[in-house]
């Protein structure tokens, strides 16, 4: 248990190596905590951008290991938006049918957030019902990530400042929660979002610099690489990034986003 915990503890504070090692002692071991420990090593290969070795690790850790919610956790890195959704989605029901009100709570929200990106309408029934099911939960992270929910449903259809407002308060209560290493960059991805709806290259270029700084650890690099999908930039930098259907498929597929939400915006058929 000290090892799995310790091991946890380590990957939150940006030590994916020594976390690695850690989680494979764990699920080695085969006890209790196995499941958790192969989920854990599920989300050092995403963190590192190892996408297929993701998934496939998410596919063998059943309803234990939170199967659909890891492959939900990877398949909208790739812009696979409708997929992710499904995935959570029974992540959800299935939280529900083994009563872990907290799981299914959390896997709603992700729902919500990744369809955000979508359809704003169809968003708002998904975030209500987050709402609903994190009701007397203790769950600060998910939290945060249906307020991420929130600001991206409402990229481009409020005023700008009211939007930047909203990410600085945001901003700053993830930092005073100490969440800001696992939370910062998904925030300054949806700015990105924001910023190509908007078509507002030069400040989504500054964003994209912080979102450099945020991951030069390593950890969450391929963000770097979805907000140039976004703005439809060549990337200025190497990456080590394995895109599960490859980079071109997934550009495509961030920008068609993008673009979505701006024919939104201006009232066009989508």
């Amino acid at each position: 248990m000290a090892v799995y915990y310790e091991a946890k503890a380590l990957r939150d504070l940006g030590r994916s190596a020594a976390s690695a090692r850690g989680m494979r002692i764990v699920a080695a071991g085969g006890g209790r905590l196995a499941p958790a420990a192969r989920r854990g090593l599920a989300h050092l290969a995403r963190l590192a951008g190892d996408f297929p070795t993701a998934l496939d690790v998410a596919r063998t850790l059943g309803w234990e290991g939170r199967h659909h919610r890891v492959e939900g956790d990877v398949l909208w890195l790739q812009g696979d938006i409708d997929a992710a959704a499904a995935a959570y989605g029974a992540a959800r029901d299935e939280a529900e049918q083994h009563g872990i009100a907290g799981e299914r709570a959390t896997s709603q929200t992700h729902r919500a957030f990744v369809l955000a990106f979508t359809d704003p309408g169809l968003a708002d029934d998904e975030i209500d019902l987050a709402h609903q099911l994190l009701t007397g939960l203790d769950l600060r992270a998910t939290g945060f990530t249906l307020e991420l929910a929130e600001l991206t449903r409402d990229a481009g259809h409020i005023p700008v400042a009211d939007f930047g407002a909203r990410v600085e308060v945001l901003r700053t209560r993830m930092r005073v929660a100490g969440l800001a290493a696992t939370q910062e960059p998904t925030l300054d991805l949806v700015v990105t979002f924001q910023q190509a709806v908007a078509g507002a290259y030069r400040d989504a270029a500054g964003t994209i610099n912080r979102l450099g700084a945020l991951t030069s650890g390593g950890d969450y690099a391929y963000y770097t690489d979805i907000a140039y999908f976004m703005i439809d930039r060549a990337l200025d930098h190497r990456t080590r990034t394995r895109w599960i259907d490859g980079e071109p498929a997934t550009r495509q597929r961030w920008h068609d986003l993008v673009t979505s939400r701006r024919a939104r915006r201006s009232g066009q058929p989508v």
